[in-house]
């Protein structure tokens, strides 16, 4: 990585809260030449001393996938069954959207929107990258939304993505997007990890989420009590891929939470508060909304990985894909994401096809977010003109 410097914009006092901004450049050695004009040298700070507790999401140059045959795949029968039976599920549901009352289908979109948050600006942008920091209300409210969105707890959703990040699109990422489109989608949900990703997971230092004390007690509810999950004799790393229905005992109370959640609620207020029917609460507005929620999340591997340009770095696969953006609020600016993790807007241009971003800020209009971190243009045309494909527009 390149080094790096930071300047914090001065605190804005908003309803009795500070809230910040910090910007974080990154100079070519020398100068860079934008327009005529040199890029001003500025005090030089290491991305460690940006995100002290933070550096396993930056990608590993020097990683390189070991040579020999590929471990044999081991199917998860339960997933593939369970997946499936989703899935129908959610077909029915596209042919019963058109003969739902009009506030099931606002119900539906509201649940979509509320899980996303709890992945987009809660699961990724939060606790995977620390890109900025809330105060209680928020994490309470992104911890019930990560936990309608299943898509299993926030700790070893951010060990996964981490995982993705430092060994992107090798065998330690576990959707490694060399395997093919349906591998990278949905696929690698329905086999075992390779032991390469539960090596590399095992190693992350994921003290900062241990130390965070509703990211714990959501993972405690997860998991038997007292022994900790143990995989291969590594301690906390769990076996199961994400969305692994019915695993848990019933000791584990996260399915309770998940259960009531991500289908109980959803299902029980249409049918409840306006009088839908049972078939149409539970196949649109649980089915249906929690299927879409998956695949829009899912694109973001896939689709974020094959198609689209590359302006900050050809020689990753992430790419910018404006469509995964549209339906993943803000999400699809992949390229630019792998480049910059610490950012905050995961995209060079904040509110552009990106509500998660336009969330956070009105988050710290309210005094709950703050710290949020940006790439400064300084940082971000020094990459362009290292690495980038050509494709980059200047504004």
């Amino acid at each position: 990585m390149h080094p790096l410097s930071f300047c914090a914009s001065p605190c804005h006092l908003v309803s009795g809260s500070y809230t910040t901004t910090t910007t974080i450049t990154a100079p070519p050695s020398g100068s860079l030449q934008n327009g005529g004009e040199k890029v001003e040298k500025m005090f030089l700070y290491s991305e460690e001393d940006i995100r002290p507790e933070l550096k396993d999401d930056i990608r590993d140059p020097n990683y390189e996938d070991e040579e020999g045959p590929m471990p044999k795949l081991e199917y998860v029968w339960r997933n593939i069954i369970l997946m499936g039976l989703l899935h129908v599920g959610a077909l029915y549901g596209i042919a019963l959207v058109p003969s739902c009352k009009f506030y099931t289908w606002l119900w539906g979109y509201f649940c979509f929107f509320v899980s996303i948050l709890g992945v987009t600006a809660g699961a990724h942008r939060l606790w995977s990258h620390r890109t900025y920091k809330a105060r209680l209300p928020l994490k309470v409210f992104l911890i019930i939304s990560n936990t309608m969105a299943f898509q299993n707890d926030v700790y070893e959703w951010a060990r996964d993505h981490r995982v993705h990040h430092k060994f992107s699109d090798t065998h330690a990422d576990p959707h490694n997007s060399r395997r093919g489109f349906f591998f990278c989608h949905v696929g690698w949900l329905l086999v075992r990890k390779n032991p390469a990703v539960k090596e590399k997971g095992s190693l992350l230092d994921m003290s900062d989420l241990k130390a965070e004390k509703l990211v714990m007690f959501q993972r405690s509810l997860g998991q038997k009590q007292p022994s900790p999950v143990t995989v291969d004799n590594t301690p906390g790393l769990c076996e199961c891929s994400v969305q692994e229905l019915c695993m848990l005992s019933p000791h584990r109370y996260y399915t309770h939470a998940v259960l009531l959640l991500c289908f109980i609620l959803p299902t029980l207020i249409p049918w409840y508060f306006w009088g839908e029917t049972f078939l149409h609460s539970l196949f649109v507005a649980t089915f249906l909304r929690y299927a879409f929620v998956l695949n829009i999340t899912w694109l973001v591997n896939s689709a974020a990985h094959m198609y689209g340009y590359r302006p900050y770095d050809k020689n990753i696969k992430p790419r910018e894909s404006l469509l995964v953006s549209v339906g993943s609020m803000g999400e699809g600016f992949h390229n630019y994401h792998h480049s910059f993790p610490y950012d905050y807007s995961a995209s060079e241009y904040r509110w552009h096809i990106n509500f998660t971003t336009f969330f956070i800020d009105c988050m710290a209009a309210l005094g709950l977010a703050y710290d949020r971190k940006k790439a400064s243009k300084a940082a971000i045309l020094a990459k362009v003109k290292r690495s980038g494909d050509g494709s980059y527009k200047s504004d």
